[in-house]
């Protein structure tokens, strides 16, 4: 069997890739931050949910919804605890630079953990296997 047909290790090698290529943006991102003009470029989220990796399942979603008016609304209806995160706090500098500085580090440093993360889930799915194989 070769690995490739193993979702999990797919999937994970998929999203290994895409932080890389996500690095690469944000390098230059910050390596971009005083030129004129430059605008902060990312890459699109990953999703696997559209991916043929994976398999359907055939589970119907769950979804919230109100029965009465008098019911309070549970999040996911209307309301969000979270910000949304394309809203930009601050104005492109007067050369037409809009890169900022803080947000793009905070990206790298988001990026660096979720690579980690990815990397050790793949050594110890490999050492699983290995050890399923008797080869450890």
């Amino acid at each position: 069997m070769a690995f490739a047909v193993i979702s999990i290790l797919s999937m994970l090698r998929t999203r290994l890739d895409w932080s890389q290529a996500r690095q690469r943006i944000l390098a230059e991102n910050v390596a971009n931050s005083d030129t004129p003009r430059f605008r902060a470029h990312d890459l699109a989220p990953l999703k696997f949910e559209d991916s043929p990796l994976v398999a359907s399942s055939g589970v119907t979603p769950v979804s919230l919804s109100r029965t009465d008016s008098g019911h309070i609304e549970g999040v996911g209806l209307s309301q969000t605890p979270f910000k949304n995160g394309n809203s930009r706090a601050f104005d492109v500098r007067p050369t037409g630079n809009a890169v900022n500085l803080e947000e793009e580090m905070m990206k790298v440093a988001a990026n660096q953990m979720d690579f980690q993360t990815a990397t050790a889930l793949y050594t110890r799915s490999l050492n699983l296997i290995k050890t399923a194989l008797g080869k450890r």
